[in-house]
């Protein structure tokens, strides 16, 4: 990761709010745990200047990381769009992944035509706990693809996720983290000092800071 680009990320990410951080009324995720901050990167997409230099910093790491590829992947749904971005720019075909398989129709979970003995890259816009972008690399093996990794604009730096793609063997790479936000946050006063307390002692035990508010 560069510390310039994982900033300039970072700072593009508060500047159009795709990151929202609230201490004092704290997000509920999707899986019901509560956290002081809540990152939606599709609103990157709606800012010309935002998601070409996102666009850019994708194919750059792609490029000198991984070399040549045969095919970008995105994860449905956050990272279709900024992988049909990357897959463009770099002239490759594109396919993405759902969570699940259609129901009706060609009941297909990967959706583009992809060969074995592929070798491609997944795009996705977050990690969490990595679980749901893991699956993908899982489906994109079973079809004999081979995954040579993951690149994602945003991580929250949960150990768990860590150990998620080190039990997986998937190279993450990431545009910027958790830990450059806030640091960015707190330069651009973006946050007040009771923030920052609260956000960090999130980042170190995220279970027990939410069951702390949930039994409040």
């Amino acid at each position: 990761m560069n510390k310039e680009n994982a900033i300039e990320t970072a700072r593009c990410l508060l500047q159009v709010k795709a990151v929202k951080l609230n201490a004092e009324n704290p997000f509920t995720w999707a899986s019901g745990r509560k956290s002081p901050i809540y990152c939606d990167n599709r609103i990157t997409l709606s800012y010309p200047e935002i998601r070409t230099f996102i666009r850019q910093q994708f194919v750059s790491t792609i490029n000198e990381i991984f070399g040549d590829i045969d095919a970008i992947v995105g994860v449905a749904t956050g990272g279709i769009a900024q992988g049909v971005l990357v897959a463009q720019d770099l002239g490759k075909p594109f396919a993405y992944v759902r969570p699940e398989a259609k129901k009706h129709g060609l009941k297909n979970k990967i959706e583009g035509d992809l060969k074995s003995g592929q070798s491609v890259v997944v795009i996705e816009d977050l990690i969490s706990t990595g679980k749901s972008s893991l699956e993908v690399v899982d489906s994109l093996r079973e079809e004999g693809c081979i995954v040579k990794g993951m690149v994602a604009i945003f991580t929250y730096e949960l150990e768990v996720a860590k150990q998620n793609f080190i039990d997986k063997n998937v190279s993450l790479n990431t545009l910027t983290n958790y830990s450059t936000l806030i640091q960015t946050a707190i330069d651009e006063h973006y946050i007040s000092d009771k923030d920052i307390m609260s956000l960090n002692d999130w980042r170190e035990n995220p279970e027990k800071w939410s069951d702390d508010r949930i039994n409040l």
